[in-house]
């Protein structure tokens, strides 16, 4: 069955992150000069304005930010879906990652742990989500 959803577009500066989800890793871009830690990544450090920037890997834990429950489908792909869960993670090296929530429960709010998981949607490219800890 074909996947029907809108894909990331991988560009030079982001597959380190892409290719690591293949093996269902976590990165996250990091600059050795200050520490700063993000995605998505940049060229330069957002914080101290050093380049060299390098990758390490996150524990893939965080808490949940934030989330929204998607009734209408804005791309067809997404109908057999709905509703489907959109969340907002703070990682627990610090930056936030917007995601999907898989989990369905009703009994949801701020601060709950998540980790993260990982979802094969096809051969190039897989996404990390998020389901409570």
């Amino acid at each position: 069955m074909p996947y029907t959803k809108p894909l990331p577009r991988p560009d030079a500066l982001a597959a380190p992150f892409w290719a690591a989800a293949r093996q269902s890793r976590l990165l996250l871009q990091h600059c050795p000069a200050c520490g700063d830690m993000r995605f998505p990544p940049s060229p330069v450090c957002p914080n101290c304005l050093a380049d060299g920037q390098d990758w390490i890997e996150a524990s893939g834990q965080g808490t949940l930010e934030s989330w929204i429950d998607m009734h209408r489908a804005y791309w067809d792909g997404y109908k057999d879906d709905l509703p489907y869960r959109v969340c907002l993670v703070r990682l627990r090296e610090g930056p936030l990652l917007v995601s999907n929530l898989v989990d369905r429960t009703d009994d949801l709010r701020l601060g709950l742990p998540v980790k993260v998981v990982f979802d094969a949607v096809t051969e190039d490219v897989t996404l990390p989500k998020f389901t409570l800890a």
